[in-house]
């Protein structure tokens, strides 16, 4: 049995994604947890009829259903969409995201009115000074969507990755962006809140309530290579952090799921539990993101018109989750990666055009 222990050093060699993994039948663990499906960028580039003669994977399974197995958490998306405000109703999201608005004023400024962009900045700043664990500091970030005429949408990214957008109709840019901001605040201020924290209490009451959705036994939830086992392997391994943290760990997730990488972990003979230890301290980057648009280059190649349909898919659902003001990132994400595919796809066609 000693025989198969991998040394510390070498077993942290291979568990380094973003590599392509041989179709040989001797793979490595560092391959086989790679989050694309298919193949690596650069096969994408030489001729298409290569690309053609690919039989491409299966398409993608269908959304994994986090909601479900959370339970009373609402996933992390803050008020707006774990039954604190109906997120169906626009004046009710807007009168919950005023009063919070209001009280963060009152309890920091005095009262009268806010600059939101200005409290959001000092809100991060306020939580590194305090030692919170900001890799990347305490920078908002503020994205505009490309418009000649209104309404405007804005975008804003919290230091953890959290993603936000305006959800009202705005009639400038600088109201989108207040309003972007807003929004941020009130899930910030929300989940600094005792409540927000995931505890004891809190695990075995949202393990109880998977085991009930899903008509589970104890011993599944004591086992890491049972999803039910796996929620509460993440949980335990988050204890202590708030559900917006929580929330930014599953988008990786969340991405791998929509992406099919996890199923094609699962024929590469990796267990659930090396996933889940490999990437919960995975943070999204452009590795990963160029790697699954690289799958999604390949499922064109296979079907025209499937990243377009996706697209359509992806943008009705970011409208949807932005206009309910609920956290973004998980649909931010995905239509990042599909348009790099669209480029990815572009420049393999530009590549192979006769020259003149």
């Amino acid at each position: 049995m000693e025989s198969n222990v991998i040394p510390d050093s070498v077993r942290h060699q291979r568990l380094q994604p973003g590599i392509g993994f041989s179709s040989g039948a001797t793979g490595t663990l560092r391959s086989s947890l790679r989050p694309g499906v298919t193949v690596p960028i650069a096969p994408l580039l030489s001729s298409p009829a290569s690309l053609a003669a690919s039989s491409g994977p299966p398409p993608p399974p269908p959304p994994l259903q986090l909601h479900s197995l959370y339970g009373g958490m609402g996933a992390g998306l803050g008020p707006g969409a774990s039954g604190h405000c109906n997120p169906g109703n626009p004046a009710v999201l807007k009168e919950a995201v005023e009063a919070v608005v209001r009280s963060f004023a009152k309890h920091t400024q005095g009262y009268g009115r806010v600059n939101v962009v200005e409290a959001l900045q000092e809100f991060w700043q306020m939580k590194l000074t305090r030692g919170a664990d900001l890799r990347n500091g305490a920078l908002v970030v503020y994205e505009m969507v490309p418009s000649n005429s209104p309404p405007y949408v804005c975008y804003v990214s919290l230091p953890g990755g959290s993603c936000f957008g305006s959800f009202q109709f705005c009639p400038t840019k600088a109201e989108a962006r207040r309003s972007a901001a807003k929004i941020a605040l009130m899930n910030s201020v929300f989940n600094e809140h005792p409540s927000r924290r995931i505890t004891d209490d809190f695990i075995e009451k949202s393990v109880n309530e998977a085991l009930a959705s899903f008509n589970g036994n104890r011993e599944e939830a004591d086992n890491p290579n049972t999803g039910i086992g796996a929620f509460r392997f993440m949980l335990e391994s988050n204890k202590g952090k708030s559900m917006l943290e929580f929330q930014e760990l599953m988008t990786v997730f969340q991405l791998l799921h929509w992406n099919g990488s996890l199923k094609a972990m699962r024929e590469r003979q990796c267990s659930r539990q090396e996933v889940l230890a490999h990437y919960s301290h995975r943070a999204l980057d452009d590795d990963m993101r160029t790697q699954m648009a690289a799958d999604w280059v390949n499922r064109e190649q296979s079907v025209a018109g499937t990243i377009a349909q996706e697209l359509a898919t992806t943008e009705r659902e970011l409208e949807d989750a932005r206009l309910a003001g609920r956290e973004l990132r998980f649909y931010k994400e995905k239509k990042d990666i599909l348009m790099l595919a669209v480029g990815q796809l572009s420049a393999a066609n530009t590549a192979t055009l006769p020259s003149h």
